[in-house]
């Protein structure tokens, strides 16, 4: 399953950040994932959230751009080379990643990474077939919406 994240390009201040993340908890709106990227003057932050259309629309008040992405969530195995055998199944089958982070959840009790492919869908018939399934909207307890 794919799951929405937004991603936002925002200057490389604090202060935007917490301008961000206090419009979203004042609306009741919690993260997820969250990962920022330095990209020089400015960064890229991306987000799952609980209400990714609510998100939205608050960002879209502040005038603050943001895109809506398809990433998909793959709880990885804590046995060396479970990482690996992932990424060689999806070389065999010509799909690159085009960025991924980490998620630490306390209540998921296993290490989860969010991952960006070149083809999502082909990516998660690959896994599919290796028995690695995607996780889903309800292990994040987001709303599934169709953005």
């Amino acid at each position: 399953m794919k799951l929405k994240q937004i991603s936002v390009p925002i200057e490389n201040s604090h202060d935007r950040l917490y301008e961000i993340t206090k419009a979203l908890a004042e609306r009741g709106i919690t993260p997820r994932a969250f990962t920022l990227v330095d990209k020089g003057n400015y960064g890229e932050l991306r987000l799952l959230v609980s209400d990714l259309i609510a998100a939205r629309q608050i960002l879209m008040q502040m005038e603050i751009p943001g895109h809506i992405d398809e990433v998909v969530a793959l709880e990885i195995q804590t046995e060396p080379g479970h990482l690996s055998q992932i990424i060689e199944a999806l070389m065999d089958a010509d799909i690159t990643i085009k960025y991924s982070y980490a998620y630490a959840g306390s209540h998921l009790g296993r290490t989860v990474m969010i991952f960006c492919f070149s083809d999502n869908d082909k990516a998660l018939q690959v896994l599919a077939q290796k028995r690695i399934h995607a996780l889903d909207y309800l292990t994040f307890d987001m709303l599934e919406d169709a953005a």
